[in-house]
């Protein structure tokens, strides 16, 4: 019995830690998080496995614990336009709880992914007793509109290369770690992936890279980009 409760006790601690790292949930105090531990659910999503489609009625967050997912709609053509790549700490679906609109976009696992799942009555409920949830969620989406007004005023003012670079250095901001030598790593997205991020087709995209990297801009290692200084120098604040 003792062990069993030790490794529910271990399962909270890990829980509540992970709730810690996540944006929306930091600075909260420990009873604080120990309400939403006790209404949250986990989910794991197979690859490729829809995990709501655009136009469904939103009734829950989702908190990625570990995978990816993309953020997609469909153009009046059908090509698909992807909105954000998240990975581990990042949420989404928050807009559906709080305006009770269908979901905007559609969600896509990328890989296996592992996700705590908080449905609407409970996160309102935590909401109207945990004050400070609601100021960082509006701390939280406030960052990403002027991420969102970035991103059209890129697409508005680069050309196609500038808008690679820009995505890249995003990335690098966004999930990128650190190296021993001080050059920031990212996962490598596809050249369809950048593409459909952009507006562009996928063997402009592939021109744009392999210059980025003849030029001394990127460095593709495995399924690894790492981003050269050359790069944030020159495309940061352009």
């Amino acid at each position: 019995m003792t062990g069993s409760r030790e490794k529910g006790e271990e399962a909270m601690q890990v829980t509540a830690e992970l709730f810690r790292q996540v944006p929306l949930f930091s600075g909260l105090a420990d009873e604080d998080l120990e309400s939403l531990i006790s209404v949250a659910t986990r989910r794991k999503f197979p690859k490729d496995a829809v995990i709501f489609f655009e136009h469904d009625l939103g009734d829950a967050l989702f908190m990625i614990l570990s995978g990816r997912v993309k953020v997609t709609i469909l153009s009046d053509d059908g090509r698909e336009i992807i909105l954000a790549m998240l990975s581990d700490r990042d949420f989404f679906g928050e807009m559906s709880l709080l305006d009770n609109e269908p979901r905007s976009a559609t969600a896509i696992a990328m890989q296996e992914t592992e996700m705590v799942v908080l449905h609407q009555k409970d996160f309102l409920s935590i909401v109207e007793k945990r004050p400070r949830v609601l100021l960082n969620l509006l701390a939280v989406l406030s960052a990403r509109l002027r991420k969102a007004n970035q991103q059209i005023g890129n697409l508005a003012l680069h050309d196609v290369y500038g808008r690679v670079a820009r995505v890249l250095l995003e990335m690098a901001s966004d999930s990128g770690s650190r190296g021993e030598d001080g050059r920031v790593a990212f996962r490598r997205p596809t050249h369809q992936e950048i593409a459909n991020m952009i507006g562009a087709t996928r063997e402009t995209v592939s021109r744009m890279i392999s210059d980025l990297h003849r030029q001394g801009y990127i460095e593709i290692s495995g399924k690894n980009v790492i981003i050269q200084d050359a790069l944030t120098r020159q495309f940061a604040h352009s």
